[in-house]
């Protein structure tokens, strides 16, 4: 295992003070302060990888959030163009109906007019006819 700046500091101070106490029972209780610091290291590193996580998380979800409401808004505006097409298609029709009423009256008296037409010229035909006998 690769030993850390801590860890070498820590040992250092470990012998300077063995060396000025002399007592074997400290020694040991400072190798497991330092495998207690090495353990808080570790912790402290995993605690940083998640929070760099969590912020990188949190920075994707935002910008997820920031193009889910422009396409929402570009939803809207298209929406709103919509509307205001039906409104203004609604409107032609409105202004167009006497219109199309008009022309459909005239339809139906051009139609009248040519079966009187029809009926005329039939009664014509039947007239020739009988007088070639």
């Amino acid at each position: 295992m690769i030993k850390s700046l801590w860890e070498t500091e820590v040992a250092v101070e470990t012998r300077n003070g063995n060396d000025q106490l002399g007592a074997p029972e400290e020694a040991g209780a400072l190798t497991m302060s330092i495998d207690d610091f090495s353990a808080l290291e570790d912790r402290i590193r995993r605690a940083v990888d998640l929070v760099k996580s969590v912020r990188h998380a949190q920075a994707a979800a935002e910008e997820r959030a920031a193009q889910f409401e422009t396409r929402a808004a570009q939803s809207d505006a298209r929406a709103a163009d919509a509307e205001a097409r039906a409104a203004n298609a609604e409107s032609q029709l409105h202004d167009q109906l006497p219109r199309v009423e008009q022309m459909q009256s005239e339809l139906t008296a051009l139609r009248a007019e040519r079966d009187q037409v029809r009926q005329r010229v039939e009664r014509l035909l039947a007239q020739l006819d009988a007088l070639e006998l």
